[in-house]
């Protein structure tokens, strides 16, 4: 059995749905946060909005893709387990830095446009 084969299959569907489902998340809540720092400009925030969706998902996408050719060979379930879980672990930290550095980013950059 090729186990490489069964982890990318596993990988890529897992890492989709958390992409997707945090990506989805962000965009709904972040249109209320980015209203709030610049308020009297809607259109506006939400092109901010749609901007952030598709450079998240483009980032996080990208690097999925860059981590499977990094892959080692897979010569047991145990191996495979621990490599999607670490490689799972990885992109969710990414995410999780890249969500805070946004907001970050937009809170500071725009309370100076607004000074």
């Amino acid at each position: 059995m090729n186990y490489n084969l069964l982890g990318y299959a596993v990988f890529i569907t897992l890492i989709v749905l958390i992409i997707v489902f945090v990506g989805r998340s962000c965009y709904r809540n972040g249109n209320l946060f980015v209203a709030e720092l610049l308020p009297g400009h809607l259109d506006l925030c939400q092109q901010i909005n749609k901007v952030l969706l598709v450079g998240y998902y483009l980032v996080n996408i990208g690097y999925c893709a860059i981590t499977l050719v990094a892959w080692q060979q897979i010569t047991s379930m145990p191996q495979l387990v621990e490599v999607i879980a670490v490689k799972m672990a990885i992109i969710i930290g990414i995410i999780s830095v890249l969500h805070y550095l946004n907001i970050l980013l937009l809170t500071t950059q725009i309370q100076k446009l607004i000074r």
